[in-house]
């Protein structure tokens, strides 16, 4: 897997976690919960905590999703995707991995395992930077 799948695998994993949510809230409003009812911040009704912790590991995705993208999509516009490729990957598997930490559970030794999954997507985001300004 390169660079431009790593990519594609991560704007799909993220897009996995937004369509729980969407299933999630599409079977409630079949059930008659108002739509109003996910207003950001002022919510209505009490989601299971596992919704919550779906949602959360939807966000996390998102704010790192930019920053891939500007890294992956700057190699293939300087062509120098040979410098992060091998890398790139590894942003998806700890990606996936964080997310999965995410939804089992919030407890000490599971937020310092997602920490450290979110931490090694840094240090990789890093690298892939100073190769391609090498």
């Amino acid at each position: 897997m390169g660079a431009i799948h790593a990519l594609l695998g991560f704007t799909g994993w993220t897009m996995l976690l937004v369509g729980i949510v969407f299933a999630y809230r599409g079977v409630r409003l079949l059930g008659g919960t108002p739509i109003n009812s996910w207003g950001r911040g002022a919510k209505t009704i009490e989601d299971p905590v596992f919704m919550k912790r779906v949602e959360d590991a939807h966000a996390n995705a998102l704010e790192n999703l930019p920053l891939f993208a500007v890294i992956v999509l700057s190699a293939f516009a300087l062509g120098k995707m040979e410098a992060i490729n091998m890398l790139a990957p590894y942003v998806l598997y700890a990606r996936v991995g964080q997310s999965l930490v995410h939804l089992s559970g919030t407890n000490q030794l599971q937020v310092l395992v997602r920490a450290t999954f979110w931490g090694v997507q840094l240090i990789l985001f890093f690298v892939m930077l100073v190769k391609l300004f090498a």
